[in-house]
Order: C-alpha cells, then structure tokens, then sequence
C-alpha cells in the first residue's frame, strides 16, 4: 500500500478539520517519514520507555493509559484519527503513559528532530500542536470530573456521548450507527468502575432507551437525553490536523 500524500489525506476534506495553506501541507509532507499500520492490541508507546517519534493518528482507534506494577490499568482517554500520539515522550525523557491500539491503526510518523523544525520555523502550525494538546486536557479533565465526581450512570452516559460527537464530527457514524469497538473492560478502565457494575449501568442506560449498543454498534442514541442526564455538551469546533 502507498503511504497517503498530506495533501490527499481523508481528513483534510471534513468540515470539523481546519484547513491549512498549501505551503503548510508541503511542509507537513516533508516532515513526515513514515505510514505505518499496526494490528488491534499493539503498544504503540510504552509507557517509561523513551521513543524519538512522533504520531499521528490516520485510522483507526486507540487509547492513552497508566498502569500500577500490579497490573491495575486506567484509561486517560480514547484516540480518534488526527490525534496526536508521542507528544510527550519527545518533550521528556520517557513516555509517562502508554497508547494501545483498540483497532487496526495506520500512522503517520515524525522524528523528534523534526518536530522543533515546527516551532521554529511555521509558528502558525505550532499553535495548531499546542491546541491539539489542550483539547487533549480538556478530554482528560472531564474524565477526572467522571471518575471524582460523577455516578455511574453518569460516567458512562458522558463517554458515551463523547465518544459519539467526536466520531460524528469525523464521520465515522454512518446512517445513524457508529462501530464503536470498546469492550465493557474498556469502559470499566476509563470510568473507574468494575465490569460489573458497568455492565449493570450499560443495562440501565439501555432501558432508559438512551442508546442501543450491540455487537459492537451503537445506535438509536439519543443525545438530547444524555444531555439531560449528563448535564454535558461534548464541544462542537474545528480542531488543526498536523
């Protein structure tokens, strides 16, 4: 398979992505040294290991955690295509967390050195990557707010609604469904919850007829009620794509 040029990637042509100037993308292409795809369950970063690269999510889905040596793991957050992937790892010595492949995933590859070429160079696609790392701030403060202070149904009704704005925006839901491919494990690791307390919340949510989430398909979601429910309103804006 060809790697895909910057300038006919996918994602430049959906409304929610800013556009970039020619010269941007000519200077992104350059930048770029790879394309790579990976299998569903690949650690793509390990956490405590130093890695010169950096990422960013083409397709597929994938997820930010931390884990205790006993094995005990939370999830910081999920990753959707024109995510960054790696940032920290190039700023530090080590990655403070790790990234895992929920699906097949296909990246574009940066060096490290490359990437101050970036801030010196086109400061206008710095401030892209700085917003790109708050946007990622704001998913993990609610997700901390989730875990703190939320109940269950709570919890899970705000992932959930999230997760479904985010993946509309870059048009993964598809007459009306989404192929949404977390386990309850998943959902249980990101909220702070065991599997079967979130199965039993799934169930409940799914009686309110809030969603319909089957095989792997989530559907019939009905967003004004997670609204209600949540008293959350996932951000609607468009977001750079480095």
């Amino acid at each position: 398979m060809h790697p895909t040029p910057c300038q006919a990637c996918p994602l430049r042509t959906l409304p929610s992505i800013k556009p970039n100037t020619p010269d941007e993308i000519e200077f992104i292409q350059r930048q770029k040294t790879a394309e790579i795809t990976y299998r569903p369950g690949t650690l793509l970063v390990q956490e405590g290991q130093r890695d010169e690269r950096l990422f960013t999510l083409l397709s597929g889905w994938a997820f930010r955690f931390k884990s205790l040596p006993d094995g005990r793991r939370q999830i910081l957050n999920f990753l959707l295509p024109g995510d960054l992937i790696g940032l920290q790892g190039k700023l530090f010595d080590e990655a403070p967390h790790g990234v895992e492949s929920l699906t097949t995933v296909t990246l574009c590859a940066f060096t490290r050195e490359r990437t101050w070429d970036v801030f010196r160079e086109y400061p206008a696609l710095a401030y892209d990557i700085t917003w790109l790392c708050a946007h990622e701030e704001r998913f993990l403060d609610e997700g901390l707010l989730s875990v703190g202070r939320r109940t269950a149904l709570e919890r899970v009704a705000t992932l959930l609604l999230l997760l479904w704005s985010r993946a509309g925006q870059l048009g993964l839901v598809s007459e009306g469904v989404l192929a949404l491919p977390l386990t309850q494990a998943h959902i249980a690791d990101a909220l702070g919850l065991s599997p079967v307390h979130t199965n039993r919340t799934l169930q409940v949510l799914r009686r309110r007829r809030l969603f319909v989430l089957k095989d792997g398909l989530l559907s019939a979601v009905d967003e004004a009620g997670l609204r209600r429910l949540t008293r959350f309103d996932p951000p609607q804006e468009r977001r750079p794509l480095y």
